[in-house]
């Protein structure tokens, strides 16, 4: 199982795909307050179907709350447009963080300076970011990938 992270998500429909997503490659979703909307909205609930109710998820109040709980901070990869790395070059294990930021900003400083492992997802310049649903997608695709061939 990987631990797939949205930090403060603002739009109900990508965390609701994202949930679905979880549901569907076996994954745990953990969610940092505050959220842009409601966990109970309706474009939640729509977004995820039915799918809500088999998700294996965690919330926590804030940052600091779900930092405590990491046991070991080298398995913890943050996703940001700002990185040098590519998400091709890490090598993925079961149990590893995948850390998403809120849609319109990303991650802040304050969460990049606690985690030495920052990754980026390849893209031409005509575009600033991809949707953080489509991201998410695109890196559990490829950490899935390695370890059905470890």
């Amino acid at each position: 199982m990987l631990n797939i992270v949205l930090v403060e998500p603002e739009i109900p429909n990508n965390t609701g795909n994202i949930g679905r997503l979880c549901v569907g490659t076996g994954n745990r979703l953990h969610l940092i307050k505050p959220y842009g909307f409601e966990i109970t909205d309706k474009n939640l609930k729509r977004s995820g179907l039915d799918y809500w109710v088999h998700l294996d998820w965690k919330e926590y109040n804030n940052i600091e709350e779900w930092i405590a709980q990491i046991s070991d901070k080298s398995r913890v990869f943050l996703f940001s447009s700002k990185a040098d790395r590519s998400y091709y070059e890490a090598n993925f294990k079961e149990g590893d963080w995948l850390v998403f930021g809120k849609e319109s900003v990303g991650l802040s400083e304050e969460v990049l300076v606690q985690f030495e492992n920052h990754l980026t997802i390849p893209m031409t310049d005509k575009i600033r970011s991809y949707n953080i649903a489509n991201s998410v997608a695109f890196v559990v695709g490829e950490a899935r990938r390695q370890l059905l061939f470890k």
